[in-house]
């Protein structure tokens, strides 16, 4: 449907369904849903994102690891009594389609080995020395001070706030959010367009889209909606009818919509999730970051019912912040994303969504190469995953940094100067998922500073 061509009766279901979803429709939101139609309205497909966030920085130094011989012994040397043994690294040796420069090899970490097996089989890729930029710089201009930097570089919290948001301004909505904004017209269920199942995600907050939140164990809904309080349904009805009615109070009623929101969201995802068949892909459930996307799973299971053509997920796993124990700690989380990487991939397989389903890990930072003590310090550049059928595997996206302290990629201790930025990853992503040429300002404000047609991410359709 073209934007000339909406008709008022189109119009009006439009502003009907964000309303439904928001509680309000303002010019703003209005304008934001008449903006979607270009990019999905017109969609007859489904896709969908999911981004994996591996909270407190992951050690890239133990995730991708140098293979041959001149680069696994400066790696050796450099980590010592952190470092992974070279005969460890025999089965996940990575065998991209373009060799990297040098006679370089890399291997992933051996308990990433089901990882190894997706980008051998042309369904996984990495993104090297990915992070937060402002634009693009070089050591030297770091060095010098004579460009800005994002803010509270090595920070947890600031850093997080950066990759979601990809913006300098507190209290920002998210890319992913931005993304969904220019989707929310083209969702019947524009409520699901943006779904945590591990809390509130700044990742999805948008101008007009207010993520939807559920349990890796399914909806939680207000006790009392579910059962007699104090044994009395009338009770319970009468609880819900006060905490859902308008209110004169500006405040008040913005709380009753939320209320309103949720137990309405709640009742649908729960309906649409029963009317799915059980998937068969095993998830190991012990597995909190497998729990949470074969919830993801049954949610694109369920798409239909839950009339989404467009969606963007985000799910997490904790324990990151490898100041100690790193030999002890990590391979079990990297053992952990590996699994619930894998399952979650087969799972679209099994629902014949594979090429409709990009996933994408991230982490506020990378770490040191330089060991401190027996664990990292906090860094800033990473190397990353990106998973899916229609993703261009077995490649390695970006620059491969040296294996070197104190050298030329980074800015001391192997902390990794970025060179590729974030908005380079969110472009692809967005274009893939719909987002036209015209909208790219909206959802990467800073994104004119970089290339963004730098990372070949996606088959051609």
């Amino acid at each position: 449907m073209s934007l000339n061509k909406i008709t008022r009766r189109e119009f009006l279901r439009k502003s009907a369904l964000l309303s439904a979803a928001l509680g309000t429709a303002g010019p703003l939101a209005l304008n934001m849903a008449v903006m979607g139609e270009a990019a999905a309205q017109t969609a007859s497909d489904y896709k969908a994102l999911v981004c994996i966030f591996l909270v407190g920085g992951n050690d890239y130094g133990n995730t991708l690891i140098p293979y041959d011989p001149t680069n696994y012994n400066a790696y050796a040397q450099i980590r010592g009594q952190i470092a992974y043994r070279q005969s460890a690294l025999a089965g996940t040796v990575l065998r991209p389609k373009l060799a990297l420069p040098d006679a370089r090899q890399m291997a992933l970490a051996p308990e990433l080995a089901p990882l190894g097996a997706l980008f051998n089989a042309g369904k996984l890729g990495v993104l090297l020395n990915i992070g937060p930029l402002l634009q693009p710089t070089t050591l030297a201009q770091y060095n010098a001070n004579s460009v800005p930097l994002p803010p509270k570089l090595f920070s947890h919290i600031d850093q997080q706030t950066y990759w979601q948001s990809l913006s300098q301004q507190a209290g920002a909505d998210g890319w992913g959010g931005r993304i969904g904004d220019l989707m929310l017209s083209g969702n019947g269920g524009s409520m699901f367009t943006g779904i945590s199942v591990n809390g509130n995600a700044l990742l999805l907050s948008g101008a007009n889209e207010a993520q939807f939140d559920i349990a890796a164990t399914g909806t939680v809904n207000l006790r009392e909606t579910g059962q007699p309080l104090f044994g009395s349904s009338a009770c319970s009805q009468a609880l819900v009818s006060l905490t859902t009615q308008s209110r004169a109070n500006v405040l008040e009623n913005a709380l009753t919509r939320m209320m309103q929101r949720s137990i309405a969201g709640n009742q649908q995802i729960t309906s649409a999730l029963k009317g799915v068949p059980a998937l068969t892909t095993a998830f190991d459930l012990t597995n909190t970051l497998a729990a949470q996307l074969q919830m993801v799973a049954k949610l694109i299971a369920a798409r239909s019912a839950l009339g989404v053509k467009r969606q963007v997920f985000f799910v997490s796993l904790g324990g990151f912040d490898t100041h100690t124990n790193l030999n002890e700690v990590h391979p079990g989380l990297l053992s952990k994303l590996a699994g619930a990487m894998n399952s979650f991939y087969n799972a679209t397989v099994e629902l014949g969504v594979a090429n409709q389903v990009a996933s994408f890990t991230a982490s506020e930072f990378g770490r040191t190469l330089s060991p401190n003590g027996d664990g990292s310090d906090h860094g800033w550049g990473s190397h990353h995953f990106v998973m899916g059928g229609a993703i261009q595997g077995q490649n390695f996206y970006g620059s491969l940094p040296a294996t070197a302290v104190n050298g030329p990629d980074d800015v001391g201790q192997g902390r990794l100067l970025p060179s590729t930025a974030i908005d380079q990853l969110a472009a692809p992503l967005a274009s893939w998922f719909g987002v036209s040429g015209a909208e790219m300002a909206t959802v990467l404000p800073n994104g004119g500073k970089f290339n963004l047609n730098a990372l070949n991410l996606f088959s051609p359709a």
